[in-house]
């Protein structure tokens, strides 16, 4: 079975995380290619640590070069935005990265990119699905691998400099290198370390480095920047006395932060920290754009500038999609993933790392206090989640019970509406929100709140975890 949700396909390796399934995709993607007349540019492969990514790559690669699809393969263990920024950089139609991301280690998977360097959007995977569906076993035709590499079929690359490069020409690289702060760096045994480490030590700064060696089971934690996920670093960067630390997911397009005082710094804060930044301190000008399980602060924020603040549903082409159209200059999300304007349009953990240094360096300040200031300023938007694996019995009962029905607590407070878009969004007369929807990667419910108070969003977090019957 291939379904590509939020973020691309993903699956249990050796269930549906199979050669003859990744074959199926490059052969669909291949008919797909020569449909549209656009076999003139090649199809960007890249790869992350996970179990089997390098295979994978060579497996799919090896279907294009049957179909006389040209390869440019990055052939070593690569951040899922360089493969992102390679597509743009090269002008290819195509391009895919093997990664699950921030999946636990039992899963692997596939996103597809297109022209610019973007993920690809439903229309794109639902014309590889149906295509799929016109496929059977008998009609993939593959090539040995390293004949194909002789024959300039499969050509491996190494766009690694380019990418670093073009990073260090959008951040301020004297402001970093006159502050000189100490960088506690966590990769959660991804794929970060080499291009964010090289950016940060050009930029001066003294950079250590933890969780860095290859390990498929990312050392038995999930490979996501979260505060349970980050608990090591945090104790590590009070120890040492450093500035910060920054983590990245496991195919680094996502980002964890932790302040000088061991704090972790929820995602949605780090979307203000840097909005705010780019705004006010560099004086960039454009409107933010966030999903619909994202802070409202950014709401406030933009009004206060004159700008606008579009909501969107979850899925990172959503928002690339909608900054195209808007000329925003941010977009990210609540789980860790953003992306500026001038950049890649995805997102990206080692961009983000670097300007959240450059943030620090020219304010001057630690990010509690810049954060306490942002606050003080707009108020407190203060987030509760909560998670839930399922069985597809179970899904299927409550997306009847949400989205059918629509059926919904009563929370005790004036609502001003509620949105289908993506879940079921409520949206209280007070300021504040909760959503109740189904992850696009993983068999799981999650509910956001946020309220102005921790209390009260728990509170309401719970009111509707107890009406589903989730504990």
């Amino acid at each position: 079975m291939i379904k590509f949700g939020t973020g691309g396909f993903r699956a249990i390796i050796g269930e549906d995380f199979t050669r003859e399934n990744l074959e199926l995709i490059s052969l669909a993607l291949s008919r797909i290619i020569r449909k549209k007349g656009v076999q003139d540019k090649p199809v960007i492969i890249g790869y992350d640590r996970r179990f089997l990514s390098n295979l994978a790559s060579q497996w799919m690669s090896c279907v294009f070069a049957a179909e006389h699809i040209p390869v440019h393969l990055i052939d070593y263990n690569a951040p899922t935005p360089l493969i992102m920024y390679q597509v743009k950089d090269e002008g290819a139609h195509y391009g895919m990265a093997i990664t699950a991301s921030h999946n636990p280690a039992e899963y692997n998977g596939v996103k597809i990119f297109t022209s610019g360097g973007r993920d690809a959007t439903e229309e794109i995977t639902d014309q590889i699905e149906a295509e799929i569906a016109t496929l059977s076993k008998a009609d993939i035709r593959i090539v040995d691998f390293a004949e194909a590499v002789a024959g300039g079929k499969i050509c491996r690359i190494n766009p690694q400099n380019n990418y670093i490069d073009s990073i260090l020409n959008l951040i301020n690289i004297d402001a970093i290198k006159e502050k000189g702060l100490n960088i506690l760096l966590d990769p959660m045994y991804g794929v970060s370390k080499t291009t964010l480490q090289t950016i940060l030590l050009t930029c001066r700064c003294n950079v250590e480095v933890i969780h860095d060696r290859h390990d498929t089971l990312f050392g038995g934690r999930l490979p996501a920047p979260n505060s349970e996920t980050l608990r090591h670093l945090s104790q590590l960067v009070v120890q040492g006395g450093y500035d910060m630390g920054i983590a990245t997911d496991g195919d680094a397009d996502r980002i964890g932060l932790i302040d000088a005082s061991g704090e972790f710094i929820h995602p949605n804060d780090i979307l203000v920290l840097l909005y705010y930044y780019l705004h006010e301190f560099k004086g960039w000008q454009g409107a933010v754009v966030r999903n619909i399980a994202t802070t409202h602060c950014l709401d406030k924020m933009a009004e206060s500038f004159g700008e606008a603040c579009y909501e969107v549903p979850v899925g990172f082409k959503h928002i690339s999609s909608k900054m195209e159209e808007t000329g925003a200059l941010i977009g990210g999300e609540s789980s860790g993933g953003l992306t500026v304007r001038g950049h890649i349009l995805g997102k990206d953990g080692v961009y983000a790392g670097a300007l959240l240094t450059e943030m620090v360096s020219v304010i001057g300040k630690p990010l509690s206090e810049i954060l306490a200031d942002i606050h003080q300023k707009y108020g407190s938007f203060i987030m509760s989640e909560f998670d839930c694996h399922m069985k597809q019995e179970r899904k299927d009962e409550l997306q009847h019970l949400l989205f059918e029905e629509k059926h919904c607590p009563d929370f005790g407070m004036e609502i001003e509406k509620i949105s289908y878009m993506d879940g079921c969004k409520v949206y209280f007369k007070n300021g504040g929100w909760i959503i109740c929807r189904f992850s696009g990667t993983e068999p799981m419910l999650r509910i956001f709140c946020e309220m102005d108070t921790q209390q009260e969003a728990d509170r309401i977090n719970r009111v509707f975890q107890n009406y589903l019957h989730l504990i």
